[in-house]
C-alpha cells in the first residue's frame, strides 16, 4: 500500500508546485522521503494573518489517501483550531467514518479518500477566518454559527 501512496503523492506534490495561484508552496522535507512535505503558507489577505507567512509540515500515513496526513504549523500563532504543539484540528484531517464521541461533525466534513493534499491545504488556509469570531463571538463559534464577514467583504 505505501508503494501505491507514494506514487499517487508524488503526482499531487508535481501538480501542487505547477500552481502559482492557491498561496502556498509545497515541498519535501527530505528529498527521499515523499511521506513529509513542508508547506509555506501566506496569510489569507482580509484576515487576523495577512502578511505573515506560516510553514507547517504534512506528514502522510503509509496507506494515504485511505487515511488523511497530520498536519502540524512550524510557525507559532494563536488560532482556535491549533494546539500549543501546532497540530492542526480541522475536520477535513480526521479519519473517516463517523465519531460517537463528537456529535457535532459530520462523516461529509471528516477525510475521504476522494479529497487530496489540495483540499487539506485549501481548508488550512481558509480556517483563519474562524480567528475572527475568537473571542469575541465565541458563543457563535461553539454553537457552529455563520462564519464572519471579514472586513472588505459585502
Amino acid at each position: 500500500m505505501a508503494h501505491v501512496a507514494r506514487e499517487l503523492l508524488k503526482k499531487e506534490l508535481v501538480n501542487l508546485m505547477k500552481d502559482e495561484s492557491c498561496g502556498f508552496s509545497v515541498g519535501l522535507e527530505d528529498d527521499s522521503d515523499f511521506f513529509t512535505w513542508r508547506v509555506v503558507f501566506e496569510g489569507p489577505s482580509d484576515s487576523l494573518y495577512e502578511g505573515g507567512i506560516f510553514t507547517a509540515i504534512l506528514k502522510f500515513p503509509g496507506d494515504f489517501p485511505n487515511n488523511p496526513p497530520e498536519m502540524r504549523f512550524e510557525t507559532e500563532m494563536w488560532h482556535p483550531n491549533i494546539y500549543p504543539d501546532g497540530r492542526v484540528c480541522i475536520s477535513i484531517l480526521h479519519p473517516p467514518g463517523t465519531d460517537r464521541f463528537n456529535d457535532q461533525e459530520t462523516a461529509d466534513e471528516r477525510w475521504r479518500p476522494i479529497l487530496g493534499v489540495h483540499s487539506i491545504l485549501i481548508s488550512a488556509v481558509f480556517a483563519p477566518r474562524l480567528s475572527v469570531l475568537w473571542p469575541s463571538g465565541r458563543g457563535d463559534l461553539d454553537a457552529g454559527g455563520p462564519e464572519p464577514e471579514l472586513p472588505g467583504q459585502h
